[in-house]
């Protein structure tokens, strides 16, 4: 979702007539596109805008916007009186009023609905891959998450709406579409019916979404991946934890045989299909043999790049407030050994692709220009050994691999 919003910035601002740069020193305007979805995360962003002040231009304007500013509100400007602006996730269309009135400062972080799909200008310059947001907010509640607070309830936008947006990406370049929302699947338009007018465009090549919640998975969707050869065998399916125990305390009304049996179910429509997930560990209250659950799901379902976090208290949020937080030093060593499960996993599924040729995305050269960077349909990152710019589609075989990411040579070009 911040992808999706930085492009949206950027394309709102060129419209303005500003140009973009990664130079803070020389920047007029600097923006900070924050996440607080993570304690982590969230402290850094002071931090962070601490470093810019004592970088940026004199006469610079630099502030926050996205889920920390939301969840600080005015208290940013008390923690850094040199901000001129704070603007919530769903009021960063409304950038440009600082620029009409440098002197001021801004405040924004209402929870204004779907506003700013409306104000914002389609990107200008679409990238190979198109993040679309189908839906804003969430209306599940899950006791230890800050996003009801930060992004809202759940509101699904028009599905003419979204269309537009896909129209406008693919006109522009994109050949593969993602859709994005804390709950995706729950998109109250039809998840299915949008992605089966989407594989309608010829130049769009390939279609994934993220992140989906077990209950929402209707035998619709999921039979759709049995159908539709557009949308990637790849699937973000967070699960959080193994233990009915913990899953009841974290408020995810499902039990493991409704998830396990969506897998397979999955699995048996579309059987090279693969699962990715999220887990927290740590959880209050978590017992050893809870988080020998989470341990055990994690080898059954044998999922592929996972994320896997301790838990961190976030405020607004019930879970911050229960009894029998976890010690750090538990929350450590649990982490660890979860993900040595998963690295596992990963490097397995890796080296099982050694020797097949796929159809892979060519995201652009790495960092030193001697190689290029390609995703396979189950987006993991294949590195090439061509420096040229190549045509964005290409059958790459591939050649080696470790648990991070693939070797391969290009076979063939496919778009």
């Amino acid at each position: 979702m911040n992808v999706y919003d930085g492009q949206r910035i950027v394309s709102m601002l060129c419209g303005r007539g500003l140009i973009q740069t990664e130079n803070v020193a020389t920047a007029d305007l600097i923006i900070l596109n924050t996440c607080a979805v993570r304690e982590k995360a969230s402290n850094k962003v002071f931090s962070e805008l601490g470093r810019i002040r004592d970088r940026k231009k004199p006469d610079a304007l630099f502030g926050i916007v996205g889920c920390v500013a939301r969840e600080e509100g005015a208290n940013a400007f008390r923690r850094i009186p040199e901000l001129n602006f704070v603007l919530g996730p769903q009021s960063y269309h409304k950038l440009p009023e600082i620029l009409d009135n440098p002197d001021a400062r801004l405040l924004n972080v209402d929870l204004s609905g779907l506003e700013k799909f409306d104000a914002l200008p389609p990107s200008t310059e679409s990238p190979a891959v198109a993040y679309i947001p189908i839906q804003e907010g969430c209306d599940h509640c899950c006791t230890y998450c800050i996003v009801p607070y930060t992004r809202g309830r759940e509101l699904s936008r028009d599905f003419d709406d979204v269309m537009r947006d896909v129209l406008d990406a693919a006109d522009n370049g994109a050949i593969e579409i993602c859709f994005l929302g804390q709950n995706v699947n729950g998109y109250k338009n039809s998840l299915a019916n949008l992605i089966r007018e989407t594989a309608k465009i010829d130049s769009i090549k390939r279609i994934r979404f993220t992140s989906s919640y077990p209950t929402e998975m209707s035998d619709d969707l999921i039979a759709l991946f049995g159908t539709e050869p557009k949308l990637l065998p790849f699937l973000n399916m967070p699960i959080q934890s193994g233990s009915p125990d913990v899953l009841t305390r974290m408020n995810r009304p499902y039990n493991l045989d409704l998830y396990i049996d969506i897998v397979n179910k999955l699995r048996s429509v579309r059987p090279d299909i693969q699962i990715s997930s999220d887990f927290i560990v740590g959880f209050p209250g978590e017992t050893d043999s809870d988080f020998e659950m989470t341990c055990d799901i994690a080898q059954k379902i044998g999922y592929i790049n996972s994320y896997s976090f301790k838990y961190s208290p976030r405020p607004h949020t019930a879970a911050a407030l229960m009894k029998d937080q976890i010690p750090e030093s538990v929350k450590k060593q649990r982490l660890k050994i979860l993900d040595d499960i998963l690295t596992e996993n990963n490097r397995q599924f890796n080296e099982s692709c050694i020797g097949k040729t796929m159809s892979c995305l060519v995201e652009g050269p790495d960092k030193t220009g001697r190689h290029l960077l390609a995703r396979t349909p189950w987006m993991q990152q294949v590195i090439v050994n061509a420096s040229t710019k190549t045509a964005p589609l290409q059958s790459i075989r591939i050649t080696n691999a470790n648990k991070c990411s693939l070797r391969g040579e290009i076979v063939k070009t496919e778009l």
